[in-house]
């Protein structure tokens, strides 16, 4: 160790590597090399004999390349000089897999449960350092903050960071809409302590020393998967088993394997939509189960199934899905630009105006990739890419994301194609129950199993299926090579289940959720040609049947016809427009309520809006079947009101709880192929249970179930405006009197049934829903 003049400005470091610490002190020089007299020894082959030296220089420590034959890394790069300080991480002789050195200030004292420790690799050098701040400062993205963070994410006035006579701080919210954190957890208010991790975006501020230090996040991010577990039927069945593999930065990894191997399970586990029951998930060190409130973010998940609206443009589609992802307060012309962005990376400006639908399997998926690069995610999951595509789309699908790992993200697929995973940095193979079968670089796969072909292999796995595959892998040098030797992060004991996944916040407010989604819905739905045809001919065809069957005038034969005519216009109106609306966007509603949409403005967007279309129609069945012809009510009156106003009110009211009873089916059903089938079967226990064919009154059963029937009410409701007792004395039913209290009591179980079906729309949609959003 050579003396040098002191340097007292330097901070005091200690540098962590896999053999040890060693705590370097300013004055003097540490040398780095294979030499065994060397202040710090890396016995690796490829390390030189004198490799560096680590100095301090006019207050700064640098780290010096001595001329090594296989160089000396920082930041990702070969250096010859470079400035270090806490939380540098270095690499000798290789920048993926040679010796890694990690810098940390004596001083510093890092929560376990936040940032682990100096051996998890994960510090890296800070994005900006300044001294600490000695009043409070305010965050955000607005240029008119004391720190600004250029994140869209963020809101304009976010946080404060705040300081206290006696030299502590506190972090306090400004009410963001993506929240502010304190070691991965959502606070209002609360003190930071040295070495507190304080999360706002993409961003990490941290006290060290008399200093406060920013980390961006900019997708350079590693993760570590220990020992995933997940089971079900209370145990009895294992889904994924002890499954471990480690993720470079900037890494393309495909996960294959035949049905029934887990891959869709390990998606959800990964992504935090379905936490594993046993084992962690380390996002660049930090347990993503534990702080997937604030590293959801950062995480972009691309169904099976496209995620956008196929019949608004690329444009149209990207900017309602940034109003929903981004903070309220960001300005239109903001959203545009990354909108812009995204489109111009993935190659979308020439098909930025066609509608989702006619552009080609390729460009949807990468319409759906798009989305999710909106926010910036760091790691990029996707379920079967390119099913449905032909060889040439699915090889220009997995070269894109080729592109996107090599532009800084971690990308996992998981996919059934065989055909392109030479572009893939690392292959996973699952074998049946869930087991890591394989885990390398693609090209020595099939060799490692002894097959030439893929089927072979996948033949092997359905024939063999007491054969140990994840014993043998264990067991074979590529385990030792890229599982135990490339995982940078500490085992964590405990399962994963014992931490509280916190869901996310909303990043808008209720109303502004409602406003856009509204909007939104409305644009799908005009842009659709097929239901506008139908939503404009509907009522005007039943109208026509039921003024053909009044034949101008209410009397004995034609008054209950006419009615129940309406009726069943009603309830067709109402339930068509529903029942397909929730099961067609399900897919789209999952992937948005995972990051932050609001379950009830999703609903009440579609009751607003389709119930605006229902009762329309309804107020045109009615008008048409009706206007002009001679009701016949008692004095020419109505119960309250006039007759046709009565007829109408009762006929829209029917037509909106039908709307309600439709959505019911939409979030119950599982395909949207059956939907049709239950609208044929809802129709006719319409007609059955409404009261004009069958007497129910009195009868044991039939009545009590007629009370859940809509129909039942609404032709109770018509046949008090009209006086339908006095028309045809052979229909006694109580609910037919032509009574205030009766009338209002049928309106009011219309009211009472709407209500009923919103709250088991609440609960279905519920079902569907990620688990960690099941609140």
């Amino acid at each position: 160790m050579a003396e040098r003049p002191a340097d007292p400005t330097a901070p005091v470091l200690v540098l962590e590597t896999e053999t040890g610490s060693t705590v370097m002190s300013p004055g003097r020089d540490y040398h780095v090399g294979r030499d065994p007299s060397s202040d710090i020894v890396l016995d690796d082959v490829r390390v030189s004999w004198h490799h560096a030296v680590l100095r301090t220089e006019a207050g700064h420590w640098l780290v010096e390349d001595e001329n090594s034959t296989n160089g000396t890394y920082a930041a990702g790069r070969r250096v010859h000089e470079w400035s270090v300080g806490p939380g540098s991480v270095i690499r000798f002789a290789n920048p993926s897999d040679g010796p890694r050195a990690v810098l940390v200030d004596r001083t510093a004292e890092r929560p376990s449960h936040v940032s682990l420790s100096a051996a998890t690799g994960t510090f890296r050098q800070p994005t900006t350092v300044r001294p600490l701040p000695s009043r409070t400062v305010r965050i955000g993205r607005g240029a008119d903050n004391d720190m600004v963070v250029d994140d869209l994410v963020v809101s304009r006035r976010h946080a404060e960071l705040r300081a206290h006579p006696d030299g502590t701080y506190e972090i306090a919210d400004l009410g963001s809409h993506n929240g502010t954190y304190l070691n991965g957890r959502p606070v209002a208010r609360a003190p930071v302590a040295p070495g507190d991790v304080v999360g706002i975006g993409h961003s990490a501020f941290c006290l060290v020393g008399d200093q406060l230090q920013e980390y961006v996040d900019t997708g350079e991010v590693s993760l570590d998967v220990q020992d995933l577990t997940v089971r079900v039927d209370r145990g009895r069945r294992i889904l994924l088993d002890r499954v471990s593999f480690p993720v470079g930065e900037k890494c393309l990894l495909a996960v294959v394997g035949p049905s029934g191997s887990g891959k869709f399970t390990l998606l959800n586990a990964l992504t935090g939509q379905r936490p594993a029951d046993h084992g962690t998930v380390l996002y660049d060190g930090r347990d993503l189960y534990r702080d997937y409130a604030e590293l959801r973010q950062r995480i972009g998940l691309v169904p099976q199934d496209d995620i956008l609206h196929a019949q608004l443009t690329v444009r149209r589609a990207l900017t309602y899905a940034a109003e929903l992802r981004f903070p309220q307060d960001t300005a239109g012309e903001e959203r545009r630009g990354r909108v812009d962005e995204v489109i111009g990376e993935l190659g979308l400006r020439q098909p930025a105006g066609q509608p989702i639908h006619s552009l080609s399997g390729g460009q949807r998926k990468r319409v759906s990739v798009a989305l999710e690069l909106l926010t910036k995610p760091s790691l990029l999951f996707l379920d079967e890419p390119t099913s449905g595509l032909d060889p040439g789309m699915d090889r220009s699908v997995m070269h894109m994301l080729r592109g996107l790992a090599d532009d800084g993200r971690t990308v996992v697929v998981v996919t059934h194609s065989v055909l392109s995973l030479d572009v893939c940095d690392r292959l996973l193979v699952l074998a049946p129950g869930g087991r890591v079968a394989y885990y390398g670089p693609p090209g020595d796969t099939l060799p490692f199993f002894g097959f030439e072909q893929w089927p072979e292999a996948f033949e092997a796995f359905e024939r063999d299926q007491d054969r140990d595959w994840a014993g043998e892998y264990r067991e074979s040098p590529f385990h030792h090579q890229y599982i135990d030797k490339s995982s940078a992060q500490p085992r964590l004991p405990g399962p994963a289940g014992a931490a509280v996944v916190v869901p996310p916040p909303t990043p808008q407010s209720w109303g502004a959720q409602l406003a856009t989604l509204v909007r939104r819905y409305a644009a799908v739905l005009g842009a659709d040609r097929t239901f506008l045809v139908i939503m404009v001919a509907l009522p005007f065809v039943m109208g026509a049947m039921a003024r053909a069957l009044a034949k101008g005038r209410f009397t004995q034969e034609t008054a209950l016809n006419a009615l129940l005519i309406l009726c069943v216009g009603a309830v067709l109106t109402g339930a068509a427009n529903a029942v397909r609306e929730l099961v067609k966007e399900r897919v789209i509603y999952q992937r948005e309520r995972a990051v932050g949409l609001s379950r009830s403005a999703y609903l009440v967007s579609k009751i607003v809006v389709l119930g605006t279309v229902t009762v329309l129609q309804a107020v045109v069945l009615t008008l048409v079947a009706l206007l002009g012809v001679d009701l016949d009510a008692p004095g020419g009156k109505g119960v309250l009101m006039p007759p046709l106003v009565e007829i109408t009110l009762a006929v829209a009211l029917l037509a909106f709880t039908a709307m309600m009873l439709g959505l019911v089916v939409s979030a119950l059903v599982r395909k949207e192929e059956v939907t049709m089938p239950l609208l044929v079967l809802l129709a006719i226990i319409q007609v059955v249970f409404c009261g004009a064919l069958l007497t129910l009154d009195g009868v044991a059963v039939l009545n009590q179930l007629s009370w859940l029937v809509p129909s039942r009410w609404a032709l109770g409701a018509m046949a008090d405006t009209i006086g339908l007792v006095r028309l045809s004395p052979d229909k006694t039913d109580p609910l037919f009197r032509h009574r205030p209290g009766t009338w209002l009591l049928n309106m009011g179980m219309l009211v009472v049934l709407s209500v009923a079906c919103a709250g088991a729309v609440v609960l279905l949609l519920r079902r569907h829903e990620p688990a960690v959003m099941r609140k």
